[in-house]
């Protein structure tokens, strides 16, 4: 209550302020307009038309909402709704002075309520440079205020570094604004370089732009710098690449700060400045989502995640959480993964009914019983046998796993009558020379199988690698980084789609909610990465020089692997949706008798695990699958 008084009381004094200044601008402005020497019944004429004067002004600057604006914040925008405001009231009051001479030559008493022309102009311009100087005083004292009461670093290990921005545009002059009253972060911006010349010389925010980024080198040297920060907002990837590869050879720090700034408030997050990651060099432009047909899906549904605890399966857990479901099922055959995962959740979203559940998706029976228990609405179903080599190896268990587990969940979702069940697959499935995209090419035609009959609605959605995931190529790269190299790669020419973890989600989730039921969804991975040139730029992130400090090794491809994934997003493969990540996949369907007739002999040879026997079942019903190994 006290705070709500003391607002209150403190916009009283603003207007009062206002009305103040605005009632000294009229006057100022009628003394000028006479030169300091007022007619007969000039004071009289004053008196008669300042209160409705300033009361229009005040009305004006309300309907446009400046006088809601924070003193302490004020803007660009808020100087827009200022100049509205008093063009309006301009323009008000010459259609009054105007009335007033045209009434006053009838009546003559109505001469002492018109406003001179002049005095109407010069108002204006003072009422306009007053309401707003006086909040622009109070910002800058505001802010003079919070630099004096940061504290500069001391300590030698957090000492200051001589900083050149990278962008000079809008995002670039927002950073070094901030940058100037924040002393305590210890970083002390000398110029900026921008590759358009005609900025250079300029001076932005104090700061000169004193090059193009093809001078990093140089201007460090000269400089003394110590550090470069991207300060461009959205910078694409080849910039932060070139950046990256010029700092890394010289041995200066190169760093990023994403997710710029914010439009609407002008403010920037400094406190999220950071090394540049290899997401950086990966960018891709930001996912737009259809959350109402998201929020549709799962808020308020019982959804149930096989593979809950891996890397798809956990990020899973997270995006479909914020939703709020009625209940989240978490279903892992690992414990330690499982119990980190229903963890997390339960602090980060402790309103959210979890529920984790240790089962095997291959015991069909155990499964079954989950799902006859539970009975959820949603099914994604992401446990999964995934690395190729080792699938190679065993191609019996990459069977029961991706096949078998698969029915397991599917028929179980078809059993307790889900409403919808989405299967994680890959982009290896395409034309697959290796079992484990077979095995996972063999669960999609399943999938639709079940689609063909049944009340569920079976979609899969297809994607490439994933940064970060266990397993994956960036964490055994870093691993070999640590130990000092050599970094491994197996073909100089092998390339592979990525996407990161999020976004990788964010798109299954969207193409569950868009489903009608049979399709296999694609999801558009962008431009492939040469793996080399990810090897590469990991050393350079990691502050070494590659063939130099740490060389790149090519060890020869591996059984099962392709040098090249395939996605099939061209128009001849895959249809559009109305999301422009997401396609469907022009992909044959198989009868459902011959799919299930078909399971029945692959179930002997899986328990069997020969490779041979394997590979010939697999192409049976795959007729695409064009293994690199002889299949006996």
């Amino acid at each position: 209550m006290k705070r709500y008084f003391e607002r209150r009381w403190l916009a009283l004094l603003q207007n009062v302020i206002d009305v103040v200044g605005l009632s000294a601008a009229y006057f100022v402005a009628f003394l000028l307009r006479y030169e300091f020497r007022l007619p007969p019944f000039g004071r009289t004429r004053i008196a008669l038309t300042l209160p409705y004067v300033v009361a229009l002004e005040m009305a004006a600057l309300s309907l446009t909402g400046f006088l809601l604006v924070s003193w302490r914040f004020i803007s660009l925008s808020a100087t827009r709704r200022a100049v509205q405001a008093m063009v309006a009231a301009g323009a008000l009051l010459v259609a009054s002075r105007f009335a007033s001479g045209v009434l006053s030559r009838h009546y003559g008493t109505f001469a002492l309520f018109m406003v001179p022309y002049g005095v109407i102009v010069m108002n204006v311009a003072f009422a306009f440079l007053f309401v707003l100087g006086v909040r622009v005083l109070r910002r800058a004292l505001a802010e003079r205020e919070e630099s004096a009461h940061r504290v500069r670093p001391s300590l030698p290990e957090i000492s200051e570094k001589l900083t050149l921005l990278i962008g000079a545009g809008a995002a670039g002059a927002l950073v070094a604004r901030e940058l100037r009253h924040r002393p305590d972060l210890g970083v002390t911006p000398v110029g900026f370089l921008d590759d358009d010349v005609t900025k250079l010389g300029s001076i932005i925010e104090d700061l000169p732009v004193v090059g193009t980024t093809s001078q990093i080198v140089e201007l460090s040297k000269k400089h003394g710098i110590d550090q470069v920060l991207v300060t461009i907002a959205g910078p694409s990837a080849s910039a932060v690449r070139a950046v990256l590869e010029r700092c890394s050879e010289n041995g200066i720090e190169a760093k990023i700060l994403p997710g710029l700034y914010e439009i609407v408030t002008g403010q920037v997050a400094l406190d999220r400045i950071r090394p540049v990651a290899i997401e950086d060099l990966l960018q891709r432009d930001p996912i737009s989502l259809d959350r109402a047909s998201m929020d549709a899906s799962y808020r308020g549904k019982r959804v149930l995640i096989t593979g809950a605890g891996g890397s798809i399966g956990s990020e899973l857990c997270r995006q479909i959480a914020a939703f709020e479901p009625a209940t989240l099922f978490l279903l892992e055959q690992a414990e330690n993964p499982l119990f980190h995962i229903e963890r997390e959740l339960r602090q980060a979203f402790p309103a959210l009914r979890v529920l984790p559940i240790i089962a095997d998706v291959t015991d069909s029976n155990r499964v079954r019983r989950v799902f006859e228990e539970l009975r959820p609405h949603v099914v994604i179903h992401a446990a999964a046998h995934k690395h190729v080599p080792l699938m190679e190896a065993n191609p019996g268990e990459a069977i029961k796993n991706n096949v078998f587990g698969t029915k397991a969940v599917a028929d179980a979702s078809h059993a307790c009558e889900a409403e919808a069940f989405v299967l994680i697959s890959t982009d290896k499935a395409v034309n697959p020379t290796s079992v484990m995209g077979a095995s996972k090419r063999a669960a999609e035609l399943y999938v639709q199988s079940l689609a063909q009959s049944s009340k569920t609605k079976y979609v899969a959605v297809r994607f490439g690698n994933v940064l970060g995931s266990a397993g994956s190529v960036v964490p055994i790269f870093q691993e070999q980084i640590r130990r000092g190299g050599p970094v491994t790669v197996t073909h100089p020419e092998m390339r592979r789609y990525f996407m990161t973890i999020p976004e990788a989600t964010q798109l299954v989730l969207q193409a569950g909610a868009l489903g009608a039921g049979g399709e296999i969804f694609v999801l558009d991975m962008g431009e492939p990465v040469r793996i080399a040139d990810l090897a590469r730029d990991l050393i350079r992130l990691s502050g070494f020089r590659p063939e130099v400090d740490i060389r790149v090794e090519f060890t020869g491809m591996r059984p099962g692997e392709k040098l090249f994934e395939e996605l099939a997003t061209t128009e001849e493969q895959a249809e559009k949706t109305r999301h422009p990540k997401i396609f469907i996949g022009r992909v044959a369907q198989r009868p459902a008798e011959v799919v299930h007739e078909w399971l029945g002999a692959l179930s002997g040879v899986a328990h069997e695990g020969r490779h041979g026997n394997v590979v010939d079942a697999l192409r049976e019903l795959i007729p695409e699958f064009t293994p690199d190994r002889p299949s006996s």
